[in-house]
């Protein structure tokens, strides 16, 4: 657990978890628990991007004591060139809100971290989303590289193409190539949009084992039966920084 700063702890002791919410009409499994990650992309000019990350090295530590970073990466493939994306976990939304009322009156922070980084910043964005309920949070076993797939499906939620979804993951899962760090699906953003995070040894051994799955037919029919509910989907690697807690 992660020390907070003076002036925090008490706030966020007396928080509760959000209230759970029922309904015979859910459209998918229900989240019970209050836990979410948010999903932070900052798109840097091409001439920035040095200083931002040796700023980031030098001072993130005022930014962690606030709250739990999960892991932070620079944009190799796939993306815009000079991004990075990075995870935050929050308990629940009052947990976020008053993380984000305690940095707002630490002139440390700002002085520091957040005046001289918002001037090397083109554009940010911000999705909120939730573990989904079949998947926890894993620790690669060494450090390596990061697949993110986000996967736009048809509208109609999980009750829709949840289970050909998770069984195409995890039909991958299975051969054993690569590791499977997290689904999450989003709350706030494009609605039925999913994110799978993949940890790989190294780029070379990811397109190994992509080749090897497209050949095994526990794979290609699970794919087949889950790209009835696709709408399009995107995939970038990532390299962790030396500061993320997922390497």
């Amino acid at each position: 657990m992660l020390v907070l700063r003076s002036g925090l702890s008490k706030a966020l002791a007396s928080r509760t978890l959000a209230p759970q919410v029922c309904s015979s009409f859910a459209t998918g499994p229900r989240q019970y628990d209050g836990t979410f990650y948010e999903f932070r992309t900052y798109y840097l000019k091409p001439s920035n991007m040095n200083a931002f990350m040796e700023n980031l090295k030098k001072n993130i530590h005022l930014r962690t004591s606030y709250s739990e970073l999960v892991g932070f990466w620079s944009v190799e493939f796939g993306g815009r060139m000079n991004t990075v994306f990075h995870i935050w976990k929050y308990d629940n939304f009052a947990h976020r809100t008053e993380v984000r009322k305690a940095l707002a009156k630490d002139k440390e922070w700002q002085e520091q971290f957040l005046i001289p980084n918002l001037a090397l910043i083109d554009k940010q964005e911000s999705e909120i989303t939730y573990l989904v309920p079949w998947c926890k949070l894993e620790k690669p076993p060494k450090e390596g590289v990061y697949e993110l797939a986000t996967f736009q499906m048809k509208p109609g939620g999980p009750a829709l193409w949840g289970d050909a979804f998770k069984r195409a993951v995890h039909a991958h899962v299975n051969l054993g190539y690569t590791k499977l760090v997290g689904v999450f699906h989003t709350e706030y953003g494009a609605l039925n949009r999913v994110h799978v995070l993949w940890w790989n040894e190294s780029a070379d051994s990811r397109a190994a084992g992509r080749h090897k799955s497209h050949e095994d037919p526990r794979v290609v029919a699970a794919v087949r039966e889950s790209v009835n509910y696709l709408v399009s989907q995107q995939n970038m690697l990532l390299i962790p920084t030396s500061f993320s807690p997922l390497k």
